[in-house]
């Protein structure tokens, strides 16, 4: 069974940096994409970021220039999150998607201070 697993949230203050990291229990190439994904209280879950085993990269509106999102290991990925504002406040979760799949760690929390 494919594992997804988050880390590195926690709390910051506005302006801040976190680096969140999500470790696959299989290969990332062998997703089509993968990303990341958070969820404010009282919200819906919305993308944040996305990338492809080629390396083309998509990122939401409202993290563009701030967030990057990479991979570090062939089961390894990063999402760097610069110049954080309180409402980058979520829980932030790893997605991999392969086929009709979708594989979905437990979430990391991130809570940004203003």
């Amino acid at each position: 069974q494919v594992q997804v697993v988050e880390s590195g949230g926690g709390l910051v203050q506005a302006g801040g940096s976190l680096r969140l990291s999500c470790v696959a229990s299989e290969p990332m190439f062998s997703f089509n994409v993968m990303g990341w994904y958070r969820q404010a209280p009282g919200k819906e879950r919305e993308l944040v970021a996305t990338l492809t085993p080629g390396g083309s990269t998509n990122y939401a509106d409202s993290v563009k220039g701030r967030f990057t999102i990479s991979r570090a290991s062939a089961k390894t990925a990063y999402l760097q999150m610069n110049s954080l504002k309180p409402e980058d406040t979520a829980v932030y979760y790893c997605n991999g998607r392969r086929g009709g799949a979708n594989y979905w760690g437990q979430g990391t929390q991130v809570t940004v201070s203003s």
